[in-house]
């Protein structure tokens, strides 16, 4: 918004205000705007969510059974706090003009509805069961596929239907009709990802803060060709934006993080979870770092393989692999603290970020 009303009203020799042509720092404004609009927001919505939904979030009687007591009354759908403040500071900072913020920001907002509905049911009928597995899992293959679409659209042609390796700029396998297939599991992969991961105070949003941050300056490369040439990687002009649109949700998820810390006061729930994952999957197809994705967003892909596994495992031999999946609960059968639990998997995808950004130099 502000970016559209200078590029409207702006003079050129104006030098103070040539400062919103240069993403870097808009995508630092919207960072800082988002920070202090969930910090402002955040207490006077946790205090009405607790007055609507009285008992909180419904806990499940087959998870850790300190979950019972300690986790009882907490309010759900904090996803909410984080939504409107990245969706606020994209349109304040974002040029609105662009075709790949507004793909994203759709995806992320629609994802966003299928998890507040399914938080929803769970409130108003006290109980773990939501919107049904094949209804919830049919509107995000039909929203992202339809995104998937979107996106592709936006692409240059040599780019568009094809998937990029890291390390290996000159390989590119070309997908063609099945493109918008593969960008419909990537995003509705990952907003489930996100969603399994989604079960101890702090845990989800720090992962995800982190990958954000990555994709931030990924997104700001590639949308660059000197830089994308420079760092042997596909440009795909107009990219840049999003990154005004990861800075916001690093921003977000920071600010959040001051009310989901342990013990949290609220959680992000469904609606928090599906809409980060799918947003984190919509930036990774528009970049063409679908992989790289899997490398930053590694704690998110352990947790459900974690959980793949011990379907599996259990459905063919009666036995479990893991105390309980997701993983971190394995953990907590194990004894370990819910706070070093947390830590260690922060360190865990702290890692796995920096692992990412080398693939930018190794390629």
């Amino acid at each position: 918004m502000l970016y559209d009303l200078f590029q409207r009203h702006a003079a050129g020799h104006v030098s103070v205000l040539n400062l919103f042509h240069y993403i870097t720092f808009r995508a630092g404004a919207a960072c800082l705007t988002a920070l202090v609009l969930s910090l402002m927001l955040g207490n006077p919505l946790i205090a009405r969510l607790r007055r609507i939904q009285r008992g909180g979030q419904p806990i499940r009687t087959l998870g850790p059974e300190r979950h019972l007591v300690e986790k009882a009354g907490t309010p759900t759908m904090g996803g909410v706090l984080i939504l409107v403040s990245l969706l606020g500071s994209t349109l304040l900072w974002a040029d609105l003009t662009n075709g790949f913020v507004w793909a994203v920001m759709t995806i992320t907002l629609a994802f966003g509805a299928v998890g507040f509905a399914d938080d929803y049911l769970k409130l108003s009928r006290r109980n773990t069961d939501g919107v049904s597995m094949r209804m919830r899992l049919g509107c995000e293959f039909a929203v992202s596929l339809i995104g998937g679409i979107w996106i592709e659209g936006l692409m240059p042609p040599d780019l568009a239907n094809h998937l990029a390796f890291p390390f290996v700029k000159d390989l590119l396998l070309p997908l063609g009709y099945a493109f918008p297939v593969f960008a419909m599991i990537t995003i509705t992969g990952f907003g489930n990802a996100v969603n399994f991961t989604d079960g101890l105070d702090g845990l989800a949003i720090v992962p995800v803060t982190i990958a954000a941050l990555v994709f931030a300056l990924i997104s700001y490369l590639v949308g660059n060709h000197i830089f994308a040439d420079y760092l042997q990687l596909h440009a795909v002009p107009g990219t840049g934006e999003l990154g005004i649109s990861c800075s916001a949700l690093v921003g977000a998820g920071l600010g959040f993080l001051w009310f989901n810390a342990p013990p949290a006061a609220v959680f992000m729930g469904d609606t928090g979870s599906l809409a980060l994952g799918g947003a984190l999957g919509a930036v990774a197809v528009a970049v063409k770092h679908e992989l790289v994705l899997c490398i930053v967003g590694g704690l998110f892909v352990i947790e459900t393989f974690s959980v793949i596994i011990q379907v599996f495992w259990y459905k063919r031999t009666g036995r479990r692999v893991f105390l309980m999946a997701p993983l971190h609960h394995h953990f907590e059968k194990k004894g370990w603290p819910e706070s070093k639990i947390v830590i260690r998997f922060w360190i865990v995808s702290i890692v796995l970020g920096l692992c990412g950004l080398a693939t930018l130099k190794l390629r």
